[in-house]
């Protein structure tokens, strides 16, 4: 079987339909997804526009290459604004359709009309300017961690370049002997060979895409607190872990603390559930704002929450609790239009090296915590260190001593 243009349109037009159907497929699994639906119709409108380009020399032209053309076009929109959407940006109904509706415009002008190369050019541009815009939109959503997210904006851009060098190469290539120019020109194999390699890489790459965003969602949900939106239980204790195991090889000071609000269920009893979980978010935002980047902050549970300070010093940590501890109690003075003024209970322990484990720590941070709420609540108190290492050491001594009462017992 020759290598035709005819034959790259046959199977272009299969292609493009079965990856039209496959995306919409996917979209059905999971409908949140808007962009892969928006994907799957470009694949099908660019199987429509090569359609009405196939029926050149048997349809007026205004089918077959105005229309074909405006269909294409308008499929390639479809595909940048997927992108947009992928990237939660609005549709823009002007720019979608005002690709198609330059070229039905500026193709029936005398000048366009009689040259073909600036029709060419014309056509070349307005996909080149859709191609890169969606490459563009990729782009500036890269603070989304996500890898598949650099093929598809090389690609597009690739594709774009491609096309809009279309008519400088074209003119640079001889005219195969045919009937007719449309389909005679090597430049336009080339394009259409490309467009088939094109229209199957992009579109797996933008499920693959659309698949890494859905794994990547389920992972986060799994780690943050549905509340309040900051790390749940299990991510703040995954996370302390890996600091503590840091800790270990570089020491630096750090300050573990237990954050319990007062009282709690008398809010929930006086002014609802709903408040009571507008004070929790509130706490959240408050805690968030007191911590800097490398600082662990999360919800264990109901009320409680933790923080971990690093490269924390005593004076710091304290100075970070107070600040919590002040600013809730200005942030619940009203909540909702309710006179809430909730406050917080803190205990802190610091550890100057990786000695104590992170269940030690917590363990110690709720001894303090316990003390503030036995010395009235709404305070802060911190637990000694030496005292804990004190106890470490009796500990581990009580430990030896048993274990060679032990040996001495078996030698025996």
């Amino acid at each position: 079987m020759n290598l035709d243009v005819n034959t790259l349109f046959v199977v272009t037009i299969y292609v493009e339909v079965i990856l039209g159907l496959l995306l919409l497929f996917a979209w059905v699994q999971n409908t949140a997804l808007y962009a892969v639906a928006w994907w799957g119709f470009a694949h099908l409108l660019r199987a429509g526009s090569i359609v009405l380009f196939g029926m050149y020399g048997s349809v007026p032209d205004l089918i077959s290459i105005d229309l074909a053309n405006a269909v294409l076009f308008t499929s390639f929109a479809v595909t940048w604004t997927g992108a947009r959407l992928f990237d939660h940006h609005n549709v823009q109904p002007v720019l979608l359709l005002g690709g198609a509706g330059l070229w039905l415009a500026l193709c029936h002008l005398p000048a366009v009309t009689g040259s073909w190369d600036l029709r060419t050019l014309l056509s070349s541009g307005i996909i080149t300017a859709y191609t890169w815009a969606a490459a563009y939109e990729f782009y500036r959503g890269r603070s989304e961690p996500l890898v598949s997210r650099w093929p598809a904006i090389s690609l597009l851009f690739a594709h774009g370049a491609l096309y809009l060098l279309r008519t400088p190469f074209g003119a640079m290539l001889p005219w195969l002997p045919a009937n007719s120019q449309v389909f005679a020109s090597v430049w336009l194999t080339v394009l259409s060979f490309e467009g088939l390699l094109f229209t199957i890489a992009i579109a797996f790459i933008l499920l693959a895409m659309a698949k890494e965003r859905s794994e990547h969602q389920h992972k986060t949900d799994s780690l943050i607190d549905s509340l309040t939106g900051i790390a749940n239980r299990r991510a703040f204790l995954q996370d302390s872990e890996i600091q503590l195991k840091r800790q270990a090889i570089d020491p630096r000071p750090i300050a573990v603390m237990l954050l319990d609000l007062d009282n709690f269920k008398s809010i929930n009893d006086r002014f609802g559930h709903a408040i009571g979980d507008r004070v929790l978010q509130c706490f959240a935002e408050v805690g968030s704002s007191c911590m800097r980047r490398l600082d662990i902050f999360g919800r264990l549970g109901g009320e409680e929450f933790a923080a971990l300070l690093v490269d924390a010093s005593r004076d710091r940590a304290l100075a970070v609790a107070e600040q919590i501890r002040s600013s809730f109690i200005a942030a619940t003075g009203e909540v909702d239009g309710k006179p809430v003024v909730a406050t917080v209970s803190i205990g802190i322990v610091i550890s100057y090296d990786a000695v104590l484990d992170l269940s030690a720590l917590l363990a110690q941070a709720d001894h303090a915590l316990y003390r503030a709420k036995d010395n009235g609540r709404n305070r802060i108190e911190i637990a000694s260190i030496e005292l804990i290492l004190d106890r470490v050491k009796r500990a581990a001594a009580a430990a030896d001593r048993a274990a060679a009462v032990k040996a001495a017992r078996s030698a025996a």
